[in-house]
């Protein structure tokens, strides 16, 4: 039974449903001390079964492994990657492998979609655009795979014409699923900026066919991933020339230990403070989501050229899945038409 299915979920209520019983049963049987042990049951049961729910939302532990810290590793990089066997027709490819980060000292396990065309034969002497897409805090990548459905999408939109064969990584963006990290380099913590920026852009051009040129390479990300996707590239247009934010935020929320969230951490700040770079940006909210309506908007004030913005607008859906399901699109063939096309391998 997975932790985040539904049965586990079913469990959970059962459970809270027999407490529940059980105190109606027994509280005329028992004395002060009975009583509070029979309400504790209920008090934990309901918490638990409420935190099996948001875990199934957010995907943050997506397996029992995960939650005690036994995952097995993901295994070293295969003949796959060179097109050795084929890809359903018109089906693009997701793999999981262990990516380690000598720059950062972070270690983790980073899931890649390889489109389609990576397994065809006039394709296998192409390198292929790259897109970092980020999750969102609490979450995992299993968020994109799962509630987003981002294999499906990413298959749908390159075969309709709207986007380019396009390699979508999806890294983790914190090793410990209850730190969020914004994807900074935290003081006295985990170097996730480095990791995302140095260490998996390393492993993806010594390991995949991707192009190394800064017009190839982009960043999306929901949530606390939106914010992740303008701030890295605003830190590091040299390498990244467009990101699309879906809920995004001007700040990101959580102190990173040197006070750079009120300054260089700080998109608002960056926009208002430091030179413009030339990269453009999609910023996606919906209407009524204060928080992530009210940074995206400010961002998109602020933002002056030769940074170029583009918004869209969801009536309403708050802070959410059912959101970004309808950004995702979207968002993806905007970033595809910002970057450079397959090229044949130098």
């Amino acid at each position: 039974m997975s932790i985040d299915g539904t049965w586990t979920l079913v469990l959970g209520l059962l459970v809270v449903l027999a407490f529940t019983v059980g105190t109606a049963l027994f509280w005329d049987r028992t004395r002060v001390l009975g009583r509070t042990g029979l309400i504790v049951l209920v008090v934990v049961g309901v918490a638990s079964t409420a935190a099996i729910e948001v875990n199934r939302l957010t995907e943050t532990y997506p397996s029992w492994s995960a939650l005690t810290g036994d995952e097995d590793r993901p295994p070293p990089p295969t003949g796959l990657l060179a097109g050795a066997s084929p890809a359903l027709p018109g089906k693009g490819r997701l793999v999981t492998y262990q990516v380690p980060g000598p720059a950062s000292g972070m270690d983790m396990p980073m899931s890649v979609y390889l489109p389609a065309a990576y397994f065809a034969p006039d394709g296998r002497g192409l390198d292929f655009p790259v897109i970092e897409a980020l999750h969102g805090y609490p979450g995992t990548p299993q968020s994109w795979i799962k509630r987003l459905d981002i294999v499906g999408r990413l298959d749908q939109e390159i075969a309709a014409g709207r986007m380019a064969p396009t390699v979508v990584l999806l890294p983790f963006q914190t090793p410990n699923r209850l730190l969020d990290t914004e994807c900074t380099d935290m003081a006295g913590g985990p170097r996730s900026e480095t990791y995302l920026t140095r260490d998996v852009p390393d492993w993806a051009r010594a390991h995949l066919r991707v192009r190394r040129d800064r017009a190839a390479w982009a960043l999306t990300g929901y949530s606390a991933g939106a914010f992740c996707a303008m701030n890295l590239l605003l830190r590091h247009p040299d390498q990244y020339t467009a990101a699309a934010s879906l809920s995004g935020y001007a700040d990101p929320g959580i102190k990173v230990g040197d006070h750079s969230e009120k300054t260089t951490n700080n998109i608002a700040w960056r926009l208002t403070h430091l030179p413009i770079p030339a990269a453009a940006l999609w910023i996606g909210w919906a209407d009524d989501d204060v928080d992530a309506r009210d940074g995206s908007r400010r961002v998109a004030e602020l933002a002056k050229p030769p940074l170029t913005v583009v918004t869209a607008v969801v009536p309403r859906g708050g802070h959410s899945h059912a959101v970004w399901r309808q950004m995702e699109g979207p968002a993806f063939d905007w970033l595809s038409a910002q970057l450079a096309r397959p090229a044949p391998q130098v």
